[in-house]
């Protein structure tokens, strides 16, 4: 049975999960500031960023393991889950004092991104049964302009203060909550579980289209967030190798948020040539990116910034489309903790990446600083081969 689908929804589903999703990547914006205030260590960009995302694969363990998104109003965990991350969000403002503070404030704001991120996704499937992946290349894009938003706060052009950064993207989090719950509601294709299911895992990891899917989102998952993470660092490097001076925050939010107009782009791309074609092209490009970038230290400031852009450009598009295809190939009625749980592990290799990156980065063997991101390489040759697979099964 079709039901119509009221025009507003999308927009406000998109708006919700960018405003929810700023809450991520705040403590990279701020970084130069937490480092000075409090005296973190020179591996702070794993530490901060793997907060979160250790934070975030917890909460999602749990939201997975109790069926949560499947169980009770995706709509209603979204508003509480906004709220209670804006809040530890806002509280490293207050609170933070040390390291250790610092980390378990971002790991408790990444504990309940958990309810944003992949609950937003459960609710766009409630609500778009058909041209979910185009649906779904608006919501990721809402995510990647939500992720770059705070690096635009505090870009030179606005210099605002680090506190009030974090006051800033706290308050737009909650009224995202807010937006959801208040215009959005559940959708007329949501299935409950029923209850707690203790096979619901097994039955989702046996849809042999659903793993290599999800094999195809790990291997970009290595790549992905480590890209984000240290992008403010291979501009500084540049910078530094090459004696000019760049707008980094800038930079940042730009090349980074360039992936949700392609984002955009690959959801009606995905209607014509399949989920599976897009993501797998975008893989490619963004892998070649990775083997190429030893060499763009050496290029001059245009080709090395048009390295970055196109890098930036096709890093991301995969993501909504691997979201696609598992939500396709789940059990319907456990579509919520199949999208948490293969965001789970995912989010689990991104941390294991950014934790050997870092280290290697500052380490003095041949992988280091220039040679590092060579290695995210690797996933994207993984990812490719599962989809391959993928693609010749269908």
């Amino acid at each position: 049975m079709n039901h119509p689908i009221p025009r507003k929804i999308l927009p406000i589903i998109v708006i919700a999960q960018f405003a929810g999703t700023s809450l991520w990547f705040v403590g990279n914006a701020v970084l130069p500031e937490l480092k000075q205030t409090l005296g973190l260590s020179q591996y702070a960009v794993s530490h901060v960023t793997s907060a979160v995302m250790l934070g975030f694969i917890t909460g999602t363990l749990v939201f997975a393991f109790f069926t949560l998104a499947d169980r009770f109003s995706p709509v209603k965990l979204f508003f509480i889950c906004s709220l209670l991350g804006a809040l530890a969000n806002t509280s490293v403002a207050w609170l933070a004092t040390d390291a250790i503070s610092l980390f378990s404030l971002r790991f408790i704001t990444g504990f309940f991104i958990a309810g944003i991120y992949p609950v937003g996704m459960k609710i766009a499937a409630d609500w778009f049964e058909k041209g979910l992946g185009k649906a779904l290349g608006f919501l990721l894009g809402a995510l990647i302009l939500g992720t770059a938003f705070p690096h635009l706060l505090k870009n030179r052009d606005f210099a605002l203060p680090w506190k009030s950064v974090l006051y800033y993207t706290s308050a737009f989090a909650t009224i995202g909550g807010i937006l959801m719950i208040a215009f959005v509601g559940d959708g007329p294709y949501r299935k409950k579980s029923g209850g707690f299911k203790w096979n619901a895992l097994g039955s989702i990891f046996a849809s042999k289209k659903w793993r290599q899917a999800a094999f195809g989102y790990f291997g970009h998952m290595w790549e992905l967030y480590t890209f984000w993470g240290f992008l403010p660092v291979i501009l500084a490097l540049y910078a530094s190798k090459n004696k000019i001076e760049l707008n980094i925050s800038l930079l940042a939010f730009l090349i980074i948020g360039i992936g949700s107009l392609s984002s955009i782009v690959g959801g009606y791309l995905s209607r014509h040539r399949g989920s599976a074609k897009v993501a797998t092209t975008a893989l490619i490009i963004s892998g070649l990116c990775c083997f190429l970038s030893p060499f763009m230290y050496s290029f001059s400031p245009f080709f090395f910034l048009l390295l970055l852009f196109i890098w930036g450009f096709t890093v991301s598009p995969d993501s909504p489309q691997f979201s696609t295809l598992v939500t396709q190939f789940a059990p319907e009625n456990l579509r919520g903790t199949a999208l948490t749980i293969y965001n789970s592990i995912g989010f689990t290799i991104s941390t294991i990446s950014l934790i050997v990156i870092d280290r290697i980065y500052n380490s003095t063997g041949f992988f280091a600083k220039e040679n590092t991101m060579l290695l995210l390489g690797f996933g994207a040759i993984f990812g490719v081969t599962s989809m391959i697979r993928l693609i010749k099964s269908k």
